[in-house]
């Protein structure tokens, strides 16, 4: 095996442990919103609304996923949906009030989880771990960063 089958292999493996580690966390950060849920609000607010079309859409979910992630948040008060002022068909789902305080604590208590995991690293190898994470997420060169 090639030294860079070794390092996929072993990307793939600390990836996974990294994403198992996150979705135990999100429960501890607020027992109500799943990291589905938190991501979802997330999206929201950085978009400041979009249609649960467009969610399933980024996320390359099935659109019933995004459906029962969108009632749950519903029913629990952190998003609404209103009307689009440029086409009254079409729903646009916000964050409540609620909603942006609850994604706004979970936001600091995971800010905190990371700094508290990452303090002993040097600011340089902060700085290269955000860049790699950032070119990952792209994706291979050419394709749609979604």
């Amino acid at each position: 095996m090639s030294a860079a089958e070794s390092a996929v292999e072993t990307i793939q493996r600390e990836m996974t442990i990294f994403a198992r580690r996150a979705r135990a966390s999100a429960g501890r950060m607020h027992p109500e919103l799943s990291l589905v849920s938190y991501t979802l609000l997330g999206h929201l607010e950085e978009r400041g609304g979009c249609r649960a079309t467009d969610l399933a859409a980024h996320y390359a979910l099935d659109k019933s996923t995004v459906s029962r992630q969108v009632a749950a948040l519903e029913r629990a008060g952190l998003i609404e949906r209103r009307l689009d002022p440029e086409d009254h068909r079409v729903q646009v789902l916000h964050l409540t009030e609620a909603g942006q305080e609850i994604l706004a604590q979970v936001t600091r208590s995971r800010r905190a989880a990371f700094r508290e995991r990452l303090a002993g690293w040097p600011e340089e190898d902060l700085v290269r771990f955000a860049a790699y994470l950032e070119r990952y997420n792209a994706g291979p060169a050419g394709a749609d960063a979604d």
